[in-house]
């Protein structure tokens, strides 16, 4: 029996890379067996392929052969006999004739009578969906789905840590805590605000909604924080002294908000930012 085995990134790719190369037109005329079942990974590790193995089914097989017995019959007539056989219909006319008549415009087209009439939902329906939108969770349980996740993660990772969660004003903080999870920072916490963004995707799927979030992992966010306020402090004075103006190196906007609150009552600075994500950056200069 001729088979193949194909390699997809998901089960009906699979599948359908094998027919084209059986020359198999459809799926029931396919005998198809998994072998592995794709899986998607996370954060691109661990991913797996779809594995199939197909064949043809031995019912198309079998009609193949029959029909391949039957080739040496004439192909003029039913009895293998040479000549054209243009039997005649009632109305005078060969079959091939009446094959061949061509259709009128109302059958091309269709029906005139629904010219002009325009199909799909009927309006104010696309209105109606919004207004059958469920209603976002409670804070409470999108915090839950929070830690679920970020807890997975560690799992996923084989990082040894624990994640707690708090709401202030309704602002969703999430604390992840251990030596090793600091593996999830990354260069200048980049890592850490991509974690957050797919924390903050994965509640707004499940709950329909997203409350602000804030992330801090193993005291990262808390230490760095600090640090800006220290380092915004010095490049005022820089900026007073030398009355001119000073560009700090691109952030996000979390990191920005630090350093524009850090010298929004020092006199004579101000703070604006310049520039388009992700290097956009803040600006301090002198300001009589």
């Amino acid at each position: 029996m001729e088979w193949v085995e194909v390699e997809g990134n998901t089960v009906d790719e699979a599948v359908a890379l094998a027919m084209g190369e059986l020359g198999i037109e459809s799926r029931d005329g396919a005998e198809i067996q998994i072998i592995q079942e794709p899986k998607a990974g996370f954060l691109g590790m661990g991913g797996k392929t779809a594995i199939v193995k197909v064949s043809k089914a031995q019912e198309q097989q079998t009609k193949g052969r029959r029909r391949g017995r039957g080739r040496g019959r004439g192909r003029d007539g039913d009895n293998g006999k040479g000549g054209a056989s243009n039997k005649k219909d009632r109305s005078g006319g060969s079959d091939n004739q009446k094959r061949d008549k061509p259709k009128s415009k109302e059958q091309r087209s269709g029906s005139g009578n629904n010219k002009g009439k325009k199909s799909g939902k009927p309006k104010g329906e696309k209105n109606m969906q919004r207004d059958d939108r469920p209603e976002a969770a409670p804070i409470e349980e999108q915090a839950v789905v929070a830690v679920d996740f970020l807890t997975g993660l560690l799992e996923a990772f084989g990082l040894d840590g624990s994640v707690e969660s708090r709401i202030e004003e309704n602002v969703l903080y999430l604390d992840v805590n251990g030596e090793q999870t600091e593996a999830l920072v990354g260069t200048k916490g980049s890592v850490m605000y991509s974690v957050l963004e797919l924390t903050r995707t994965v509640v707004q799927r499940k709950t329909y909604g997203a409350p602000r979030m804030r992330i801090d992992i193993n005291g990262y966010a808390e230490r760095r924080r600090e640090a800006l306020k220290i380092y915004a402090g010095k490049l005022a004075e820089q900026v007073i002294e030398e009355q001119g103006e000073v560009m700090l190196e691109p952030m996000n906007a979390a990191d920005r908000k630090v350093v524009h609150d850090a010298v929004s009552d020092v006199e004579n600075v101000r703070s604006f930012s310049e520039g388009e994500d992700p290097r956009r950056a803040v600006v301090l200069a002198y300001q009589e």
